[in-house]
């Protein structure tokens, strides 16, 4: 299946934890965690245990950018460099060099001003469990 959201890390099951309606899965890519919050039904329809080969998946829309580390609610933060920012009229598309591989964003234009995003600046890709998908 090919899909349009533009970040898919490939890894392995590092745990799935269940709850009464939701798992929480945590994926190994390139040594790095993506944690997912998907629903228990989900988890177990798609055989998800440990060791098993998963697909974390994420809309690019979905991608928050921000400097540094940050104390935040958000499971998912990985610190990388930005290796492009392709500008629009009203968002750009920020590519970042990450621990799991290149993660895309889109974000406003004032964000990456406000941010001084550009080609080599230090930034940290930052996605909630809630809006990684999981594949198999």
């Amino acid at each position: 299946m090919k899909l349009s959201a533009r970040n898919q890390f490939e890894g392995k099951v590092k745990s799935v934890e269940e709850g009464a309606v939701n798992s929480i899965v945590k994926i190994d890519v390139n040594g790095a965690i993506v944690t997912a919050t998907i629903s228990k039904a989900s988890a177990n329809e798609l055989e998800l245990k440990e060791g098993v080969a998963a697909t974390a998946v994420i809309k690019a829309t979905e991608v928050m950018v921000g400097k540094g580390t940050l104390k935040l609610s958000a499971r998912n933060q990985f610190e990388g460099k930005v290796k492009s920012v392709e500008e629009g009229a009203v968002n750009s598309i920020v590519k970042i060099d990450a621990p799991i591989g290149q993660v895309t964003a889109t974000i406003s234009n004032a964000a990456v001003k406000e941010l001084e995003l550009k080609e080599g600046a230090p930034a940290t890709a930052v996605i909630k469990a809630t809006s990684v998908m999981v594949g198999r």
